[in-house]
């Protein structure tokens, strides 16, 4: 170990900066963050620098650097271009025992500044030695990017609390209820946001705590919760920091048939997984799912309910909240990526266009005679966007629907199966053949139906719309695109 990572505190401290420069300026607010008093050794000094001056916010030593210049100071940055200059200001600060780093000069550094990852009063330093500091900075962003925001709220949060939770609990118990106040429903509503939420929980956490421990108490089961987490269309990169953060965190994890294998990797490894996708045509299983959601929460673990795109979007997910909210189980909604925003930016497809359609429209596409709610006059309207999920199967009466409420044949119609994944296909069409289209090249579910005039929008297509409701016309720029088929990824 070439360095010991230490944590110095600064607060009203005298600290000294050789250098005036932007290099100086940068090291001036790191060193204004930690609470030092900082005097800056410059014969001239950056405008930024100046106005910190000015504000009587900095101290300035208007002159070359001589040692005298050190004074009682605690620490030495010199952050000067001259190779001369930091040279004295390295010995200077090793002759008087200071401890000076030289900005990009490990060798003539007794300490050196690490890449720092500030979640007050959480701190993480990322150090390489000098060798490699974009490698460090690398890594720092690598770990910041799995810290909640919130992370220094809940260290204060569990900070002002410990004088009363060593009073209440034995010093065997302690540390067992802190572990779960940190990866438990409190710090799930402490990164939320809710103040008052993440007391209550709290509350609760003690009282439990305090009932098991209790000679005369027959115990109290543990406080589980409930992760809603949207999984996104599919491709793992898509998925939200947050949502990662509890994958990381979940002892259970109930997925559906529409999470892919990748996203389901980013759990934690020794989590227990429960496939509880629905097969077409069953019953029960929704009823399996509260199940399920209820007997681990209730068993105290962490249970992460993974549904594909955004668990409120065709997801069922307000029932689970529903359920969940009857046995006072906290619940933490993560939302997803839609299918249909996923969907339409891999195929580049805008579900808005300031020419070519101002709305758009989510729904269900298992339709049935039965559902005369649905006003299809407006899906019909080229100008407007409908995206049908869950609609492959019910694709040719989708299809016959918007004809009989006044679309045009040449009505433009996308299909887009597997959208975001390495066998995405993309089908173009229009309502007189995407059906045969579809079928002619075996697309399979799980797929996207889009409908409107964006549905033929390419990037190297110029359109010319008509006066009417889905008089749209398209033109390719190349002539030869007459028939064209558009597949990702997956024909030759």
């Amino acid at each position: 170990m070439d360095y010991l990572p230490i944590f110095l505190r600064l607060h009203s401290r005298p600290v000294a900066v050789v250098g005036g420069g932007a290099v100086a300026l940068r090291k001036v607010g790191t060193l204004r963050a930690a609470g030092a008093r900082v005097t800056v050794i410059a014969p001239e000094l950056d405008p930024e620098l100046s106005a910190l001056v000015a504000r009587a916010e900095l101290r300035h030593i208007a002159a070359p650097f001589a040692p005298v210049h050190l004074g009682d100071a605690i620490a030495v940055i010199a952050a000067t271009d001259d190779p001369g200059v930091n040279r004295a200001v390295s010995l200077a600060a090793q002759e008087r025992g200071i401890p000076v780093n030289v900005v990009d000069d490990a060798e003539l550094s007794t300490f050196i500044f690490p890449a720092i990852i500030d979640r007050s009063p959480i701190l993480v330093a990322v150090g390489s030695a000098g060798h490699a500091p974009v490698l460090a900075r690398r890594i720092r962003a690598q770990i910041e990017a799995l810290l909640p925001a919130r992370l220094g709220a809940l260290a204060r949060f569990m900070g002002e609390r410990r004088p009363r939770v060593k009073q209440a609990l034995a010093a065997t118990a302690r540390r067992r209820f802190w572990e779960r106040i940190a990866s438990g429903p409190v710090a799930s509503r402490v990164f939320a946001g809710d103040p008052e939420g993440a007391e209550r929980a709290y509350a609760r956490e003690l009282r439990s705590a305090q009932l098991t421990t209790a000679a005369s108490a027959p115990g109290h089961p543990p406080l589980g919760e409930v992760f809603l987490i949207g999984a996104g269309p599919g491709d793992p990169d898509l998925l939200t920091v947050r949502a990662v953060q509890l994958l990381q965190q979940a002892d259970v994890i109930l997925y559906d048939r529409l999470v892919s294998p990748e996203v389901l990797e980013r759990g934690r490894r020794d989590a227990e997984r429960i496939f509880v996708g629905k097969t077409p045509g069953a019953s029960g299983q929704q009823e399996r799912i509260h199940a399920l959601l209820l007997s681990h929460a209730l068993a105290g673990k962490r249970v992460a309910r993974l549904k594909g795109g955004d668990p409120f979007v065709f997801g069922r997910g307000g029932e689970e909240l529903e359920v969940l909210a009857a046995h006072d189980i906290p619940c933490t909604i993560v939302p997803g990526v839609t299918a249909a925003l996923g969907a339409a930016a891999s195929a580049a497809l805008p579900l808005t266009h300031r020419r070519l359609a101002h709305s758009v429209t989510f729904v269900n596409g298992h339709q049935d005679e039965s559902d005369a709610g649905t006003d299809w006059r407006f899906f019909a309207d080229a100008r407007h966007t409908v995206v049908f999920y869950m609609g492959l199967g019910q694709l040719p009466a989708i299809a016959a629907r918007l004809r009989a409420a006044g679309a045009g044949p040449d009505h433009p119609a996308a299909v887009i199966a597997s959208a975001t994944l390495a066998g995405e296909r993309i089908v173009r069409g229009t309502l007189a053949d995407i059906v045969s289209r579809v079928s002619r090249l075996e697309i399979v579910p799980p797929a996207l139906l889009i409908i409107g005039n964006v549905a033929a929008f390419s990037a190297d297509l110029s359109y010319e719309l008509a006066a009417g409701p889905g008089a749209a016309r398209v033109a390719r720029v190349e002539a030869a695109a007459a028939d064209a088929v558009v597949e990702a990824g997956a024909l030759a």
